[in-house]
This record gives structure tokens, sequence and C-alpha cells, in this order.
């Protein structure tokens, strides 16, 4: 009976004591403690400066806001994403629908929408993840973020310490959509939509989704400014070459395949609509905001540098276009203000978050210059028909834009430049980045040029690439979509 009771005691001594060394690895942590008053503070300098967390916060058991978008970035970058699907639909549809022969109106507006359609399913099922997935290789992307798994509202701080990733893939949609989209200008009153559709599905998957993992992928081969090992030290803020000489490259190659338009150099075929065209102007130029300021992906100095860059070229571009013109011709036509805005918004797209304002009013100049006399005699000299001067405003302005984003990147425009490529930008005019660009430049125009072959012969066997003669000639908006834009 002694026994039995010693034992109960021992029991209920082991059950009441506080745990010693042996059972602490079952016990229970301590809640964690609210951070400090500093550390919040240093998370609050961090916000405003764009700049990380600070990494105490999240060590020593104490509570963390790390992850949380920051809602001033937040809002900002949600408001680029919805001005870059505006440039689309509808202000590249407006401009491009308007230069068109009424016939065609509603076939450029419906290969807007199609497009944008087709690339949002591919962007969900791994064009995001391709590109921007964590963990990817140089040259090739990954599976990780397929079908948008794990990109929610969290930071992916590789690309954005404040921004929710759901939100930075959105507004990288928008890009991925606008692109292909801007092939269309080039081959316009004469594609089936069809070979259309198909050639853009191909397209993305062989020359977009690789391109842009090469350029703005954190581990890209030619992401000069966050990748230390980049085989390329080459820059672009916004698509120089990702965007725009990616399409206006292809497009041209297009242009050849498909042949001319029926009576292209016999019958007039004037814009149907101008004043269509100018409001679709003022839209691409009101969105392109979205496109150059919201790539410093926050609301911070970068972005307000951009903003002030890409207005100063635009407006320049526009003037010396138009100036341009009536020198030539005698006449500034409301085309030419409208060509100049674009080409000048074309070609301060790569350079507007690394140069100054003085770099703006150079590119600006020669935006209107270069652009026009390549849209002026370009197409004559070697007999292509780009209806509406894709090539001569995005390639020719894509790859001017390019080479003088290096001759023209400051570090004092942005100081990020300093982190990987100090030795490569030197504030001066044949500065080595220059060298890495025109690498850039070559690899890009290859890609395109070699893929669009290959993909539109491949669409050309599937499903044809042309519609008949009697098609052509009647329309393609009552053959194809069974509507008109006008009546009466």
């Amino acid at each position: 009976m002694k026994k039995a009771l010693l034992y109960l005691s021992l029991l209920a001594a082991l059950i009441t004591a506080p745990c010693n060394t042996a059972f602490a690895a079952d016990a229970t942590p301590p809640p964690p403690k609210d951070p400090s008053l500093e550390q919040r503070v240093q998370d609050l300098e961090a916000y405003f400066n764009n700049l990380g967390r600070q990494s105490d916060t999240a060590t020593n058991n104490v509570k963390s806001n790390i992850g949380v978008a920051g809602p001033g970035h937040n809002a900002w970058m949600m408001t680029c994403a919805a001005l870059v699907l505006f440039m689309t639909l509808p202000g590249l549809a407006l401009f491009y629908g308007g230069l068109v022969r009424k016939k065609n109106v509603l076939s450029v507006l419906a290969q807007c929408l199609g497009i944008t359609g087709l690339v949002a399913i591919l962007w969900w099922l791994y064009g995001y993840s391709f590109i921007f997935g964590d963990g990817a290789g140089a040259w090739i992307g990954n599976l990780k973020f397929a079908l948008l798994e794990g990109v929610d509202s969290l930071p992916n701080g590789n690309y954005s310490y404040w921004v929710s990733q759901n939100v930075f893939s959105m507004y990288q949609l928008m890009f991925a959509i606008i692109t292909p989209a801007l092939i269309i200008g080039a081959i316009a009153e004469r594609m089936k939509f069809s070979a259309i559709m198909l050639f853009v599905g191909l397209w993305m998957v062989f020359v977009y989704f690789p391109l842009a993992h090469w350029v703005w992928g954190i581990n890209g081969a030619m992401n000069g400014v966050w990748n230390a090992d980049a085989s390329i030290k080459a820059i672009d803020f916004a698509g120089g070459t990702v965007v725009h000489m990616s399409s206006g490259w292809s497009a041209l190659v297009l242009c050849f395949i498909l042949g001319k338009r029926k009576g292209y150099g016999k019958l007039p075929m004037p814009p149907h609509s101008m004043v269509m065209c100018m409001i679709g102007t003022g839209m691409l130029w009101v969105g392109w905001y979205g496109f150059n300021a919201g790539s410093a992906a926050a609301a911070d100095g970068v972005a307000a540098n951009a903003f002030m860059t890409t207005t100063m070229a635009a407006a320049v571009a526009s003037f010396s276009w138009a100036m341009t013109e009536w020198i030539v011709k005698g006449k500034p036509s409301v085309l030419g203000f409208c060509s100049g805005v674009v080409a000048g918004l074309v070609v301060v797209t790569p350079a507007c978050g690394f140069i100054t304002v003085s770099g703006a009013i150079l590119i600006g100049i020669l935006a209107g210059i270069v652009p026009f006399l390549a849209c002026a005699y370009l197409k004559p000299i070697f007999g292509y028909d780009d209806a509406l001067d894709t090539f001569g405003v995005h390639a020719v302005g894509g790859t001017m834009g390019a080479l003088l984003t290096g001759m023209l990147a400051r570090n004092s425009a942005n100081s990020n430049l300093a982190i990987n490529l100090k030795d490569y930008v030197t504030d001066s005019l044949f500065q080595p980045l220059v060298v890495e660009q025109l690498k850039a430049m070559a690899i890009t125009v290859a890609l395109a040029v070699v893929a669009t072959i290959v993909i539109a012969y491949i669409v050309k066997a599937v499903v044809g690439l042309r519609p008949s003669d009697e098609v052509e000639t009647a329309g393609l908006d009552i053959a194809e979509h069974g509507e008109e834009g006008y009546h009466g």
C-alpha cells in the first residue's frame, strides 16, 4: 500500500512540476511580441523609400508585417495595369481601326479583343511562370507558378517589395497582351482571323515568353540591372527589346510572307477616320504612363522620373515629326502628329527610367525624324506593304531606343544602375553599356525574324494565311465577323 501511494505521489509531481530540459522540446513557444517602435519606424521608412523591410522584424520571435503589400504602391500598380490595358482596349484598337478602310474596321477591333483573351489564357497556363518563376535558369524559365498557383496577394520580393504578386502578374499580363497586338498593324486588311489567332499563340510561346524572361526575369540572361551573373549586361526599362523590337521585326517578316494588299500601289487606301485615329492616339499616350512609369513597380522616384521623360519625349517627337513632314511634304498632317506621339513613346520606352529629361528631349527629336524617314522612304525602296507602319515606328523606333538607352543611361537618373552595372554605366555617350545593348538587340532581331518565318509557314500549312480574293475585296468585317462597322 505504501508503495502504491509513493508511485501516485511521484506521478502527480511529474504532472504538476514545470517542464525541465528533457521536455523543453515539446513546450509551446511563447506568443510573438509586437515589434518595437524602432522596428515599426524602420519598416515605415522602408515603405516610403521603396526598400526592403528590416530583417530584424522577422527574428527573435517578433511579430512582422513581412509579406504584406503596401497600399500606396499596390494602388499605383493596379492603376497602371488598368492603364496598360487601356492602351490596347480601346487605345490601339481605335488607333489602328481609324487607319484602315471602313470595310475592315471591325476586323481590327476583333483581332485586339481576340488577342486579349488568348494571351490571358496562355498567361494563366504557364506564361507568367515561365518569365518570372522563382529559381528559373538564365535562358529557360520554369513552371513554379503554372496556372498562377501561389500567385497571391503577398509580394514577391524579387520584383517588388511592396506590390502583391497577383497585382504584379496582372500588370505584366497587359504587356503580354499589347505586344502581339502591335503586329496586326503591319498585316491589317489581309490576314484571316483564324491565322492571326494561331500565329499569336505560337509567337507568344516561342518569342515573347523567352525574350521577356531573358530581359526581365530575376535570373534572366540579359537582365543587367538585377542579375549580377547576366551573360549580357543589357537594360530595358519598359520594353524596347521585349515589346517593340520583337513585334516590329516580326511584323516586317510577316509583311513579306503575306504579300501586299490587293490593289496596293494602284488604288487609294486612305484612313477611313482620322478622328478615330487621333482619339486612339490620345488614349495610347495616357495609357503609356502605366506602361512606362508603372515599370518602376512602385510609386517612387524612379516612376516619377519615367513619367516626366515619357511626357517630354512624346510631346517633342510629335512636334518634330510634323515639322519634318511640313518641310518634306509641304503640310503638317494630323496623322504626322499622331505618328510622332507614338514614335516618341516607343523610342523612350526602354530608356525612360534610366535617363534624364535632357536625354528625353534628344530622344524626342530623333524619334520624330528617323521613324518618319523610315515610313516615308523604306517602304517604296524595299516594296513591302506595312499597312499601318508598324515596322517603321516600332521596329525602327524600338531599335533606336534600345541603342539610345545604352548611350543616355545615367546614374543620376537611377541609382540602381550602380549596383551591377557600375563598370558599364560611366555617364558618357559611348559607355561600355552600348556594346551590351547591341548584343541584346542582335539576339532580339534574330529570334523575332527566325521564329516568325517558321511560325508563319506552319500557320500557312495548317489554316492558310490570307482570305480569298473575293473576301479581301469585300472586306473582312462581313466575311469573318458577320457585322459592319457602319450602316447607311
